[in-house]
């Protein structure tokens, strides 16, 4: 049987027919619907873990105890990842072990662009990278045998487009494993130095088998077609180059793309008049050619920024435009913006309007940072802004104290942020830390973390309980303020960054997106009241416009929030039932 899958949807079934049980990640796109789409199988085991370094941990252990594992990960999430990935190098795996890493070329839902090759390089673990997703269900089943042939976990590379695109798979059966039975082996899984010593040369020894494996493996393939241009390329930049050339020039498309092969590429590159590498991002396997001193193209012509496009190998080769049609030039720009009645909106406003320092972090509450509220200094990785906050405070003193908070969101607070407020509390730092509290992860499409209460699949777990969390932490002022009631939270702020202690603000209100959440009467606007100050337009709610030197509600968008209603001062805005 056929069926049009995704390609994250295509990975979860080769996960499934690969007889893989157990499956921990954190959510990030674009990687999140592969344990989405696998904890449909009710053959997997599957959660969301805190963060991705328990994901690879828990995966690791399930290895260990003899049955086929994997986590899931977007690129930044293998930072987080990096230090069970480099010590597994040197472990092995009894079980088959793959980790699952989602690149994002053009960083559409990301704040940087890395290329995740360079963490198979610098750890020595092989990496396939699939072009679509037949491929990717296919190349997830070969990543378990490579991972139990070479005793090796494997890394197994998406990108935005093969991840979100759709193409047809062809659907097998599931292949049952049999738990292995576990045998002690301090040898082989204590890495403690006089063990670790002993399992580099294993590391040295594997690359090498897998350079030869390289050589011979399907994953790799050469299409001949013109012999004027070779190009070598894998992933998304396959699919471009097959669309612009067809069978015009010869490809050599890489699916095991580490280690990459030697006498493929000098044969491949033998049979061509010119070489070229087309590849996303940093030029790895460019790289690679200028070792081996075979001559190639590469980033001279193709940029090391953003993605690639159809439209952007035929600018590089000088080639034709194709006809297309655009869309109107004067449609105006449509910036990401925080949705109408989101619980982040008034809390932002009352930062901005008594212009705190805000030191921000990972997660939908980053819009805030646009304006009009321009409420945000700083974002950098998970759980940074409550780091950064002790250090920003301990080098500005008392001033900065008084006026700097730093915002987290539940989930992320669970991921990373809690370190950080055990440093403020620890080292006494005098710093408010304000926890956005929305009852979800929001940014990756309201996946559950441990504050909610339920698990992957919907079903009531524990919950932890942020206040008391905070106060077992060490810090002794918690409170929680509705960031729908703007006095509330101008009081709270006022007041927590005053004080001379470590604070935290709950800010508790669920996201206005959850099924549960149910918005009340929209407000509307007096006109005759209506002077045309723009009070309401600080907010950057999408529900509220100027039309004819008035405001005016889009009834549609507009779930009853009060907050515009607090701002103005004539008291123009209102419930439509009052």
């Amino acid at each position: 049987m056929k069926q049009l899958m995704l390609g994250n949807e295509a990975v979860a079934r080769g996960l499934f027919e690969a007889g893989v049980k157990v499956v921990s990640s954190y959510p990030g796109t674009p990687s999140t619907e592969i344990t989405e789409y696998a904890a449909k199988y009710n053959e997997i085991y599957c959660e969301w873990a805190p963060n991705e370094k328990v994901a690879a941990e828990v995966a690791f252990g399930a290895s260990l105890r003899g049955v086929r594992s994997a986590c899931a990960m977007k690129h930044v999430g293998l930072n987080v990842a990096a230090d069970p990935l480099f010590t597994l190098a040197y472990t092995g795996v009894t079980g088959g072990m793959v980790m699952f890493v989602a690149d994002d070329p053009a960083m559409h839902s990301s704040q940087n662009e890395q290329d995740s090759r360079h963490y198979a390089i610098a750890a020595k673990v092989p990496m396939i990278e699939p072009a679509d997703s037949m491929e990717a269900k296919e190349f997830v089943k070969e990543a378990y045998r490579i991972s139990e042939e070479y005793d090796t976990p494997v890394l197994f590379r998406m990108c935005t487009r093969i991840a979100h695109s759709q193409s047809t798979v062809e659907l097998c059966d599931r292949e049952e494993k049999e738990l292995l039975p576990y045998e002690k082996n301090p040898q082989k899984y204590i890495m403690a130095p006089a063990n670790a010593i002993r399992r580099h040369p294993f590391v040295e020894t594997r690359t090498n088998l897998l350079k030869e494996f390289g050589e011979r493996t399907s994953l790799n393939r050469v299409e001949m077609g013109g012999t004027e241009k070779g190009i070598i390329c894998s992933g998304t930049c396959y699919q471009y180059v097959k669309e612009v050339f067809g069978d015009s020039v010869s490809v050599l498309k890489l699916g095991l793309v580490n280690p990459l092969p030697e006498k493929i590429i000098r044969d491949f590159a033998e049979k061509v008049d010119t070489l070229y590498v087309i590849e996303e991002l940093d030029g790895i396997i460019e790289t690679h050619l200028n070792t081996l001193n075979i001559p190639c193209i590469g980033k001279e012509m193709f940029s090391p920024i953003g993605e690639f496009s159809q439209a952007s190998i035929r600018q590089a080769f000088n080639m034709e435009k194709p006809i297309t049609v655009t869309a109107d030039s004067e449609i105006p720009v449509r910036p990401p913006i925080m949705c109408a009645g989101c619980p982040h909106r008034g809390l932002f406003y009352v930062l901005a309007k008594n212009k705190i320092t805000v030191l921000g972090d990972i997660g939908c509450y980053t819009l805030g940072s646009a304006p009009p509220l321009c409420a945000l200094d700083s974002t950098l990785c998970m759980g940074a802004s409550v780091s950064g906050i002790h250090g920003f405070n301990k080098a500005g003193g008392a001033d900065s104290e008084k006026k700097t908070v730093c915002v987290i969101g539940d989930s992320t607070f669970m991921h990373s942020g809690m370190t950080g407020l055990v440093n403020i509390s620890y080292n006494a730092s005098n710093s408010t830390v304000i926890i956005l509290d929305n009852s979800i992860t929001g940014m990756t499409g309201h996946q559950q973390n441990p504050t909610t209460g339920y698990n992957i699949k919907g079903e009531a777990a524990a919950k932890v309980n942020l206040e008391e969390l905070c106060h077992a932490i060490g810090i002794s002022r918690v409170r929680v303020v509705d960031p729908y009631n703007l006095k509330e939270c101008e009081d709270a702020i006022l007041e927590e960054t005053a004080t001379e202690e470590p604070s935290v603000i709950i800010s508790r209100r669920p996201c206005m997106l959850l099924k549960y959440v149910k918005a009340k009467p929209p407000v509307e606007v007096n006109k005759d009241k209506c002077v045309g100050c723009k009070m309401c337009m600080k907010i950057g709610c999408p529900a509220i416009s100027i039309k004819d030197k008035k405001a005016q509600i889009d009834f549609t968008q507009c779930v009853g929030c009060d907050v515009c209603t607090q701002m103005c001062k004539l008291g123009a805005i209102s419930r439509r039932d009052d």
